[in-house]
């Protein structure tokens, strides 16, 4: 098996591993602090995203990039410039930062959110940001080794420690109020990072072929060069995830704002954003695990493909990716379109919510397919042409919730359509930036199958689940997922969108067919 293929798989088991964490992290919180707290959570969670992609200025998609290039011409020499350059840059930002929100918190909470109560989660997030500085640029020298275990178990660690943390910590601090249970969930998911920043150390210290902190002050100051070769990406890059940081940060704000002119007021307004962004999008972007771990190791992969100048593979990985995200996303829209309120209401004891994911459910094939496409325009070094299909996208979007949200007969739904809108318009711009640059075969009988499926599939597990006669909401929901899944694959086979081939390449079922 490739190198390719088998990191993807790596981070496969561990995406749906941490994703399934996550998700009972998500299940204790909104059980313990309720809708409210929750969108206090997810009011203050976008501004630590906005200063942690300032921090790490897109080195991390940087790295693995350089350090993929550098190894495949075996000089471990430009591999310890690259980390030294990049843990200082990080570093040194990480320590302007870190006081800085701290002392915007005020500013932020009272002014811009509308809701002082978010000034405690905001604070208490703080300090991760050094800690995800320093674990951002070892992740990435493992990714550019392609070596995808590291980082799969570290992800599972701060997960584990979170979700040990999260229970103890919110309930402690939930009579004080929401807003501490929502600070006190900040606090667990800091723990949680540090002990995974620790695990990576460690296995880098045991991993690396060279001394980093020997002569460290000589390689800062002969990596001139490296610091240029590394900001023509991660600019680009930076500019990219920037956009979509920055878009996430006022998106709670332009939601706030725009539910005020619309007559909600400022508690409402909190718990409708934590329906929408606590409860819903969690569950819409689950599916997403397969589609990181595509664009993760496609960046190494296309890297050293592009650099021997293999065209026919980078169009081949391009294709596998493509056709994995569209395959994969196509189950999970049907099932979350199909089962939305039963989900809703097994995983957090309530149906709200369940119109938002009915609602948006359709628009996410499309971000799923949005991961893959920035990873191979990164890695083709395209990253400023994403950076501009992502800008255009983000300002659409935000354009979108402000005009639509700020109506009284809209409302909420608003902020729902502007995030479709958003995702539906990058990933049609990625799409078209892909095709430009690298030739290659779009089968568009191939998506009428897919879509033929998609709706034959969701069409019969909805009958058969009305039809089932089950006390038990679990029992039922399962017989209903699993019998939609089989549909699915079995019309998957039956239009040869998979095939046997297909199914080899996949570890554990290319063992039992063989």
């Amino acid at each position: 098996m490739s190198k390719f293929l088998k990191g993807t798989m790596i981070l496969m088991a561990a995406g749906l591993v941490t994703r399934l964490l996550g998700f009972i992290n998500r299940i204790v919180i909104a059980r313990l602090i309720g809708e409210e707290g929750v969108g206090l959570y997810m009011m203050a969670y976008p501004t630590l995203l906005l200063v942690v992609t300032i921090t790490q200025l897109g080195l991390p998609v940087a790295i693995s990039k350089a350090v993929a290039e550098a190894d495949i011409k075996g000089d471990q020499r430009k591999v310890k410039k690259i980390l030294v350059v990049s843990l200082t840059v990080t570093g040194t930002l990480s320590l302007i930062f870190t006081p800085a929100l701290i002392m915007l918190g005020p500013l932020l909470s009272k002014t811009l959110f509308t809701d002082p109560r978010t000034y405690y989660p905001l604070t208490a997030i703080a300090p991760i940001i050094p800690i995800v500085a320093v674990s951002s640029v070892i992740r990435g020298y493992f990714q550019g080794k392609q070596n995808m275990k590291p980082s799969a178990v570290s992800q599972i660690l701060e997960q584990a420690v979170r979700i040990t943390l999260i229970a103890v910590l919110t309930k402690a601090f939930l009579p004080m109020g929401i807003e501490y249970a929502a600070a006190a969930a900040m606090v667990a998911t800091v723990i949680g990072e540090l002990v995974s920043l620790l695990y990576l150390f460690a296995m880098f210290k045991v991993k690396k072929r060279f001394p980093v902190r020997r002569h460290f002050l000589n390689a800062l100051k002969g990596g001139k060069e490296t610091f240029k070769e590394l900001m023509q990406v991660a600019l680009p890059t930076t500019g990219s995830r920037m956009i979509g940081s920055l878009s996430w940060f006022f998106e709670p704000i332009i939601v706030s704002q725009s539910l005020l002119l619309a007559g909600v007021a400022a508690g409402i307004a909190t718990k409708q954003y934590g329906l929408l962004t606590g409860y819903a999008l969690p569950l819409l972007t689950l599916p997403s695990f397969i589609t990181f771990s595509l664009a993760t190791s496609l960046v190494p992969a296309i890297s050293e493909a592009n650099a021997v100048r293999n065209h026919r593979l980078v169009e081949y990985r391009l294709q596998q990716a493509l056709r994995f995200a569209l395959l994969s996303g196509g189950l999970s829209v049907i099932v979350l379109f199909t089962f939305s309120e039963p989900l809703m209401k097994l995983i957090y004891g309530s149906e709200n919510g369940a119109y938002f994911i009915r609602l948006m459910a359709p628009f996410f094939i499309f971000h799923y397919y949005q991961g893959p496409l920035q990873a191979i325009l990164q890695a083709l070094d395209l990253a400023r042409a994403a950076m501009i299909n992502s800008l255009i996208g983000n300002a659409v979007k935000l354009a979108v919730i402000f005009m639509l949200a700020s109506q009284p007969h809209i409302g909420i739904t608003g902020a729902a359509l502007g995030i479709a809108a958003g995702t539906l318009l990058i990933t049609a711009l990625h799409y078209a930036t892909v095709l430009k640059k690298v030739q290659f075969t779009v089968y568009i009988f191939d998506y009428v199958k897919f879509f033929a499926a998609a709706i034959l599939a969701g069409w019969s597990g909805k009958i058969i689940f009305d039809s089932l006669f089950f006390d038990s909401n679990f029992i039922k929901l399962a017989i209903g997922i699993i019998i939609t899944t089989l549909i699915y694959l079995a019309l998957l086979f039956g239009f040869k969108l998979v095939n046997k081939n297909d199914m080899t390449k996949i570890p554990v079922i290319g063992n039992i067919i063989k």
